[in-house]
């Protein structure tokens, strides 16, 4: 294991400390709505039960870094993005979600249909950008266990108030947190790997498998040193 990875990783961790005491502590989605107190704009940070940290410290492993609004004249705000991942809350399908408008829910629905063998036809038209009605009717059943996962997991952020582009501090942050915690590319000497529990272990995508991270993009990528000092300043 490379000493100057894991002090990175160790530095990160102190920093998302400070994030979590300057905003008052750790959340979960099932205890949060729309009408409390968000940012406008924000990365967030996903923990998850069972998953320890264990080369870099103490304490519950970081699994997954996200923003929204990177694309230039995006509107999406914080809460909307965390709504998406949190699922519904009533109405027709209560209880239920849309992982179609959520990366994160449909990793860890392909992990859940492969673990726990869903039948074909609830989890078989899985994925893509859109499905009638009906199908997703029939989906109803393991979304709601997507949204219990997900609403378990403890969450910080950070506000960062950038206008959308290819240019955001947020995607900045975003990129890199992934590229630093990422095992993609330490096969032989990983830092702080899942659990031989850990949902992901069954995702479909292999990029979320070989990370560790309930991430795909930004996985293979490799971090740039001076992002943690931006992050400290940051917060």
């Amino acid at each position: 294991m490379d000493n100057s990875d894991i002090r990175h990783v160790q530095k990160f961790y102190e920093l998302l400390d400070s994030i979590e005491t300057k905003i008052g502590g750790k959340r979960t989605l099932a205890n949060c709505d729309g009408y409390m107190s968000w940012p406008k704009r924000g990365v967030y940070f996903f923990f998850e039960p069972g998953e320890e940290r264990s080369t870099s410290g103490n304490g519950l492993r970081c699994v997954r870094v996200g923003t929204h609004a990177i694309s230039k004249n995006s509107k999406t705000k914080l809460w909307n993005r965390l709504s998406q991942h949190q699922g519904t809350i009533r109405g027709e399908n209560p209880g239920g979600g849309n992982h179609r408008g959520s990366v994160f829910r449909e990793h860890v629905g392909t992990a859940l249909i492969n673990r726990d063998k869903w039948p074909d036809e609830i989890s078989g038209n899985w994925g893509g950008s859109n499905a009638p009605k009906e199908i997703k009717m029939r989906e109803w059943p393991l979304e709601r266990k997507v949204s219990d996962h997900i609403r378990s997991m403890p969450f910080i952020w950070l506000e960062i108030d950038d206008e959308p582009g290819p240019n955001s501090l947020r995607g900045y942050i975003e990129r890199n947190s992934i590229a630093l915690l990422s095992n993609y590319q330490r096969d032989n000497n990983p830092i702080d790997p899942p659990s031989s529990s850990w949902l992901g272990n069954w995702a479909e995508h292999p990029d979320v498998r070989k990370s560790g991270l309930w991430n795909a993009n930004h996985v293979d990528e490799d971090f740039n040193e001076e992002y943690l000092t931006v992050l400290e300043s940051l917060i």
